[in-house]
């Protein structure tokens, strides 16, 4: 599969005083991206929660901030999936506006159950972001 992509628009309120993105605010927009990757993938998470007792998390994230996005900018999240093991999943979050890249993350995301506890990724999971990962 190739990367899924995810449009967002700047706004104000994504601002600092400077005008700029504030870093903070790249987690609000790949996290969004992971989530519309994850439904594009055939992963609901309320789903997953209600019927498994599984929800994600994040367990390590690297961010490397190159260029900073501005007010009224149009970005897109690239998400893709680098690596999906039994207890875990890498995915590579790239915020581009127009042909530059502005960040670049690395999320590692695991399972929790409802005791809060790690757990296994649920078969059906991993079988869906495997789906995700690149082809050879």
């Amino acid at each position: 599969m190739t990367a899924h992509r995810f449009e967002l628009r700047v706004y104000y309120e994504d601002t600092d005083l400077a005008g700029i993105v504030y870093y903070a605010n790249y987690l609000k927009f790949i996290e969004r991206a992971r989530t519309e990757a994850l439904l594009a993938a055939g992963i609901d998470q309320v789903a997953l929660e209600r019927e498994l007792g599984s929800v994600f998390a994040v367990r390590a994230l690297s961010v490397d901030y190159r260029a900073p996005a501005r007010f009224q900018d149009v970005l897109t999240v690239r998400t893709t999936v680098a690596a999906v093991t039994a207890a875990r999943a890498r995915l590579i979050q790239e915020v581009w506006r127009a042909d530059e890249l502005l960040v670049a993350a690395e999320v590692d995301v695991v399972c929790l159950g409802r005791d809060g506890r790690p757990r296994r990724l649920p078969e059906p999971v991993r079988a869906a972001l495997g789906g995700m990962l690149p082809g050879p």
